[in-house]
């Protein structure tokens, strides 16, 4: 069917629309692939590319023909696992007690390669076509849509994210977590972002077009808006959460409400800004599961800043720490908006690497880091002078940054300490994880630290910012050494030492990826668990037929000391394609054996 003079739609599995360009033609979705016996009814020779909104089966079931056919296939960022690797999808998904709701069991089946994705927020030309890829969650989380300028109207192709007037695919779908509508409340921003766009002619994967969006749109938008505020105690007011996400803490420094950690913005009276930590933006929740298609960043909220705040460029954004929460929007930003990422010396290797390290909330990809920044150095930035101080408790890889706004000094200190409400009183929570590489005394010398800076205020990831004075300070390295004591009383540390982590190896890097007969070579760390100097023997654990140099290595280390190894280890020549073969490291310290303290995970191809 002709819908313009260079659209064409294709009914199957869902709507295939083609973009024709002479004998040639790019897809939006592809079905079951069957538009390719009938390429001839469209005028058409063949179809160079396939965008898809989403992963689902109904939209591209016939995925491996458009591969075989050499078509190019391009794919959302944050769901391009469950197209080119959902067959480990498939093996590692859960299946027993699960409370993921979202609809990844509509996957496809098999791995089909993918040429590319498609970039969020810029315009790429495919097939003679320029084409606006539009981050719209909802459907799905990685979910998009696209816009072009075919035929003089501006088109949108939005998958799933409305049917038509006041319609929608599926209400199933909007459920990402148990009890929770998170889909239906991104659903309804997503189509307040596509409205900003003013289309004049909507194309959804299912239902016919849409002529009318603003009206169509509106509908959908007024009844999605119903069935979210009919699970919540009082309605939610999703405008204000798109259009005024920023809080003034004071003139110049703005709280962004939306997001998922809270992210701080510095503002420059030169035009530019620096963000504090930026995770996820405009949150309405976040799915239980823990890979990529359940953490997906967007940039909604930076319209807001620029509007309001007279903002013209987001200059530069640093990190409290390397958790993703915290920084798993950095790339987007740097590719979009320009940004320059400038991380403290301490945080940087794990943005930089994180397959190194064996550290909870690491984000998938690594993070380029524009500028080192050493701890304890002021760094300027326009008319903000800036220092990051180490800042070891929630994780031994954080800092605080401390810098003066508006008359205030103002310390910024990531997930430091949680908070809450009991009694009508606050409650500080010292927020300890013991993977994150916790010490017994990291809240004593966060608490020092805070004292030595005097700050007017602490601005945290989760919590609301706090007015600091003496008696908060104190009762800071009140709890502290509580902690500590806490921690001393609980562990036989006079006879074995191996802190509070409980381990006295690990072996870097965590994970490799590698070919038979191809070196890696690892670096381990041991400790000293005894109080006097001591003598460590450490094994190197590998598969029959994989060759260690050397297998064991010997050192003396002073009293709760440390020491770093190298081992080179090659896996055979011929080795069958493997996934997280296993390499552990034994320690023995003086006569006592330890055992197997860490282990590494290596990826064969």
């Amino acid at each position: 069917m002709r819908l313009t003079d260079s659209v064409r739609v294709y009914h199957d599995t869902c709507n295939v629309y083609l973009l024709v360009s002479g004998p040639d033609a790019v897809a939006i979705d592809f079905g079951s692939g069957r538009v390719l016996d009938r390429l001839a009814d469209f005028g058409v020779e063949r179809i160079t590319d396939v965008l898809m909104t989403h992963h689902h089966r109904d939209q591209g079931q016939g995925l491996a023909r458009a591969a075989a056919a050499g078509i190019r296939i391009w794919v959302p960022s944050s769901e391009r696992d469950l197209f080119a690797d959902v067959g480990t999808h498939w093996q590692t998904r859960t299946l027993d007690n699960y409370y993921d709701l979202r609809q990844d069991r509509f996957s496809l089946l098999y791995d089909v390669p993918v040429h590319g994705i498609v970039p969020d927020y810029r315009t790429v030309r495919f097939g003679g076509v320029d084409i606006t890829t539009v981050p719209t969650p909802g459907h799905t989380l990685g979910s998009v849509s696209y816009l072009a300028e075919l035929d003089g109207r501006r088109i949108a192709f939005t998958g799933d994210l409305l049917h038509g007037p006041g319609t929608i695919w599926s209400a199933s779908a909007l459920q990402w977590g148990y009890s929770a509508l998170e889909g239906a409340a991104a659903s309804v921003l997503s189509l307040d972002l596509v409205a900003e766009r003013a289309p004049d002619l909507v194309l959804p994967s299912h239902g016919q077009p849409v002529t009318e969006p603003a009206t169509a749109i509106a509908q959908t938008r007024h009844n999605l808006q119903a069935l979210v505020d009919f699970r919540r105690d009082q309605p939610w007011d999703l405008t204000a959460w798109l259009r005024q996400p920023y809080e003034e803490v004071s003139p110049h420094l703005l709280r962004n409400r939306t997001s998922h950690a809270t992210s701080y913005a510095l503002l420059s009276d030169s035009g530019a800004a620096l963000l504090i930590d930026y995770g996820f933006d405009t949150i309405t929740g976040l799915p239980v599961g823990t890979d990529r298609s359940s953490r997906r960043p967007w940039l909604a909220s930076l319209d807001a800043l620029k509007r309001t705040y007279g903002i013209d460029r987001v200059e530069v954004a640093l990190p409290t720490h390397y958790h993703d929460d915290h920084v798993a929007g950095f790339n987007l930003l740097h590719e979009v908006e320009g940004t320059r990422i400038w991380a403290a010396d301490t945080i940087a290797p794990i943005l930089g690497d994180p397959l190194r390290y064996d550290l909870p909330c690491l984000w998938y990809d690594p993070i380029a880091v524009h500028r080192v920044v050493p701890t304890g150095v002021p760094v300027r930035w326009h008319e903000y002078e800036l220092t990051m101080y180490p800042l070891p408790g929630h994780t031994l890889y954080a800092v605080a940054v401390a810098f003066t706004v508006d008359g205030q000094t103002v310390v910024a200190t990531g997930d430091q300490q949680d908070g809450g409400w009991v009694d009508g009183r606050r409650v500080e929570v010292l927020n300890f994880q013991y993977r994150n590489r916790f010490r017994i005394d990291d809240f004593v010398d966060s608490a020092l630290l805070y004292r030595r800076l005097a700050p007017d205020l602490l601005i945290s990831g989760h919590w609301m910012p706090r007015q600091v004075d003496d008696a908060y300070l104190d009762m800071l390295l009140a709890r502290g050494e509580e902690l500590a004591r806490l921690h001393r009383t609980l562990l036989p540390l006079d006879e074995v030492d191996f802190g509070a982590e409980g381990f006295g190896a690990r072996i870097m890097p965590y994970r490799s990826v590698t070919t038979g007969g191809t070196a890696l070579t690892f670096e381990v760390e041991v400790r000293n668990p005894f109080r006097r100097r001591s003598p460590l023997r450490v094994d190197l654990m590998a598969p029959d037929g994989w060759k260690v140099t050397p297998r064991q290595r010997e050192v003396t280390v002073d009293a709760l000391g440390e020491a770093s190894l190298a081992f080179a280890v090659v896996p055979p020549v011929g080795s069958p394609p493997q996934r997280r073969v296993r390499l552990a490291v034994n320690l023995t310290a003086g006569d006592r054996d330890f055992g197997q303290q860490a282990e590494a995970l290596v990826d064969l191809r």
